[in-house]
């Protein structure tokens, strides 16, 4: 039988197939193998007890992405959630998270928060820059659903257009901590009402809640991952040389620089400044894109 592991305590797993959820160890060729297997892995179980929905991991299928921290696979969207206020936005971290997910070949979304908060609007400066790149850009206010009257059209337009961009897809939320990603959640599942509220426990102390990946089902085949930390992911997997073809406006410019290699920092005959001083690239994004290039190369320094 075919499933997906939905969680992973002290090596039990959990796996989410057509007949139910069952609980499952990896048989120890995998050990030899050097292989464990992570949440969000496929995988072929062989039945131990029908009854009690025992099993055993006898497969992993082919990754088709894989994260070391938090350990993950086949996740297939990165929802970048921005807060507009109360914390400010912070790009630099969200410049960092798009270029990893174009490093893992992950599709990004970008959600700018609490909108109801910027009373200057100055969200939509933001929504602009990002949307001229490419990126998908929704529109949220997330707050507990008790402060919310129940026909606040504006609340529900934000979170069902992000329901509508989930749809059958791996869905692993990230950004700072106070950007609204677990109303956010709550939202979502207590509008699609599964799980009994599962969900609404996340914030509560417990092994499960607050160490544990764990992916809550949605909807056939759209899963959310509940993933403590990962917004602190590390991107120095990034070679920082590398990093320009990670900046997805940058890369069709790169053929314009006189010399391979070039940094786009110091070179003068340099295609990325040329655009940048025509106004083709925004100026915000590439002063953003030479602070983490000057990061990731300091961490090369101690890698060995």
């Amino acid at each position: 039988m075919q499933g997906l592991i939905i969680e992973n305590i002290s090596n039990l797993y959990r796996i989410d197939t057509e007949k139910g959820i069952y609980e499952a160890n990896a048989r120890g060729k995998f050990k030899k193998e050097e292989i464990t297997p992570v949440v969000g892995d496929k995988v072929e179980i062989q039945i131990l007890d029908e009854e009690n929905k025992k099993a055993v991991i006898e497969k992993i299928q082919e990754r088709t992405t894989y994260i070391k921290r938090p350990k993950m696979s086949n996740i297939t969207q990165l929802v970048l959630v921005v807060s507009s206020k109360n914390p400010k936005p912070d790009l630099l971290l969200l410049d960092k998270q798009l270029a990893f997910a174009e490093f893992l070949g992950i599709k990004p979304i970008i959600v700018l928060n609490k909108t109801d908060l910027d009373k200057k609007k100055e969200f939509e400066k933001i929504k602009e820059v990002y949307q001229n790149i490419g990126y998908t850009v929704i529109e949220t206010i997330a707050k507990d659903l008790e402060d919310i009257p129940e026909k606040s059209e504006i609340y529900s337009i934000g979170i069902h257009n992000l329901e509508k961009y989930l749809k059958e897809n791996i869905n692993a939320f990230s950004g700072n901590s106070g950007v609204g990603k677990s109303t956010l959640i709550n939202a979502i599942f207590k509008d699609t009402i599964t799980q009994e509220g599962e969900i609404s426990q996340r914030n509560k102390k417990g092994k499960n809640t607050t160490t544990s990946t764990k992916l809550y089902e949605i909807d056939d085949n759209t899963y959310i991952a509940d993933t403590p930390g990962f917004s602190t992911f590390d991107i120095s997997e990034i070679e920082y040389r590398e990093l320009d073809k990670y900046f997805r406006e940058f890369k069709p410019l790169l053929e314009n620089c006189e010399f391979v290699g070039c940094t786009h920092i110091k070179e003068e005959n340099c295609g990325i400044k040329q655009a940048l001083q025509q106004g083709k690239i925004d100026s915000g994004r590439y002063e953003r894109f030479c602070k983490i290039y000057e990061e990731l190369k300091e961490k090369d320094k101690y890698k060995y």
